[in-house]
This record gives C-alpha cells, sequence and structure tokens, in this order.
C-alpha cells in the first residue's frame, strides 16, 4: 500500500486574530503548519499555539521573501500555501486529503477562490480566479514580487474542485485601502518594466476591465455587491497606472511646475510598500 503523502503548510500573519482560527481550523489535520509572524500585537500567536503551529517571528520583507522564508521552513516536500485570511471548504479539505492518500499525479495545483464580497460571498456561478497553493517545494517556489507574491512550479498544473474561502474583503473600506496600498506597493515593480503609453492605459484599460468583470466573470450574479466591486477593481487597475504616471512626472519636473518656495515634495511618489498578511 503507497504511504500517504505529507502535508506542510505555510502561512504568514501579521495581526491576524479575526480571521486565523477559521483559517487553522480548516487545516488542523494536516502534518504541520508552520506560521511566519511579523510580530504581531494582536492575538495571533495565540490562536497559532492553540492550533499547534509551528511559529517563528522575522521583521516583514516584502511579501515574496516572507512566504519564501516561511516555506523554507517548512519540512515535508508537499506544501500548501495559504494566506491568513483564507479558509478551506469543507469540500476542499476532502479533496486535498483524498489526494494525499492516493498521491499527488501533477507537481502543483491550482484552487479555486470564492471570495467574500462586502456582504455576502460570490455566487458559486461566478468565475473565480485559480490560484497555484498546492505543490511539490522540490519542483518550485515562491517569486519576490512585492505584492500578489505567488508560487511558481516547474511541470504539470492541475486543478482542484472544491472552493477556497476568501475572508479579506469584508467592507467597501476594507477594499478601498487595500487597492490604494496595493497599487502604491507595485509602483517599483511597473517603474522595472518600463512601461509606455500609460495615460492611454489609464483611459481605455480601466472601463474595459470593468467590463471583463462585471460581465464576463459574471459579477452581475452577486448584486449589488457585485457591481460594486467591479467598479473599485476597475479603479485599482487605474490606480496603479496613474500612481506609475505620477511618479513618471515627479521625476520628469520635480519642483518646477510647482510655485518657488512651495514645501519639499513628499516621499509618496517614490515607490511604496505595504504591509498586510
Amino acid at each position: 500500500m503507497t504511504e500517504r503523502t505529507r502535508l506542510s503548510v505555510f502561512i504568514t500573519t501579521y495581526n491576524n486574530d479575526r480571521t486565523l482560527a477559521a483559517c487553522l481550523e480548516s487545516v488542523k489535520w494536516a502534518d504541520e503548519i508552520v506560521m511566519l509572524d511579523s510580530f504581531s500585537t494582536d492575538a495571533t500567536l495565540t490562536i497559532g499555539q492553540r492550533y499547534g503551529a509551528r511559529i517563528t517571528q522575522h521583521e516583514f520583507m516584502g511579501y515574496g521573501p516572507q512566504k519564501q522564508m516561511a516555506l523554507a521552513a517548512t519540512t515535508h516536500d508537499w506544501v500548501l500555501l495559504l494566506d491568513a485570511d483564507e479558509a478551506l471548504s469543507p469540500a476542499l479539505q476532502a479533496e486535498i486529503r483524498q489526494l494525499l492518500q492516493t498521491g499527488p499525479v501533477a507537481e502543483g495545483y491550482e484552487i479555486p477562490r470564492q471570495e467574500q464580497m462586502f456582504w455576502r460571498m460570490y455566487n458559486p456561478a461566478t468565475r473565480m480566479n485559480h490560484y497555484l497553493r498546492l505543490f511539490d517545494k522540490r519542483r518550485g517556489n515562491v517569486d519576490d514580487m512585492p505584492i500578489h507574491a505567488a508560487p511558481k512550479v516547474q511541470g504539470r498544473i492541475a486543478r482542484l474542485k472544491g472552493p477556497l474561502y476568501h475572508y479579506g474583503e469584508t467592507d467597501i473600506h476594507t477594499k478601498v485601502e487595500k487597492v490604494n496600498a496595493y497599487s502604491t506597493g507595485l509602483v517599483a515593480d511597473k517603474i522595472k518594466k518600463q512601461r509606455w503609453g500609460v495615460p492611454l492605459i489609464m483611459l481605455f484599460y480601466p472601463p474595459l476591465f470593468f467590463i471583463r468583470s462585471y460581465l464576463f466573470k459574471r459579477n452581475f450574479l452577486n448584486g449589488w455587491a457585485g457591481f460594486i466591486n467591479s467598479a473599485v477593481a476597475a479603479f485599482y487597475v487605474f490606480l496603479k497606472y496613474a500612481k506609475l504616471y505620477e511618479y513618471q512626472q515627479f521625476t520628469k519636473y520635480g519642483t518646477r511646475l510647482l510655485p518657488e518656495g512651495a514645501p519639499p515634495l513628499p516621499s509618496q511618489h517614490q515607490a511604496g510598500s505595504t504591509h498586510k498578511t
């Protein structure tokens, strides 16, 4: 009889006591839970200890490096990356446990993510995004993207059916705060890629993104929550390029377009970072 594949779950945390218990409850059956914490000041560590997580702490280094450090601390070859505001649905738990019992046939598995959208969850018929989260760490690692760091795997990628619940956007205020912080954090990456035609992208891409989100991803099934979410998502893609354009203008003109004696420019136009696990 084939021995069951063992699984390590790795999570980065920072003041996540609101959602962490649901996250860890959904993976308490795993062979190992590794938490890398950025010196939380709430009950995050207490919750992790309650679920038997192996906890280490390190100051926040950026999303990619932080997740890669957590990955390096795992002891099993097969790993599952979770954010602290995510939880496995019962269907996904059963699917992963069955996969571990029979043995994986791919090097990595993408999982559909069902989002909390303000006051409701996604309608199951909404087109969900799929994320690579379950993989053989001998064939991959986590990239160094400043915000949306994700695993990269050499080999075959398959898809699981059960959804991953995401409790990250509990209200519109939280959503807008997140897109503002994320769009700032992505400026440095876009500077490296030397984007051209930024004004045209600002003009045409956001409305196209809204149509893609609201119609093609079927967000209209989520009522007014879906409309609001699609509008904020379009604003997010606008902000990414607006902030890149702002950076370019600050670099080009400095203070020459301001009155003589104006206060020094703030450092906000420099590529920033955000800390939210």
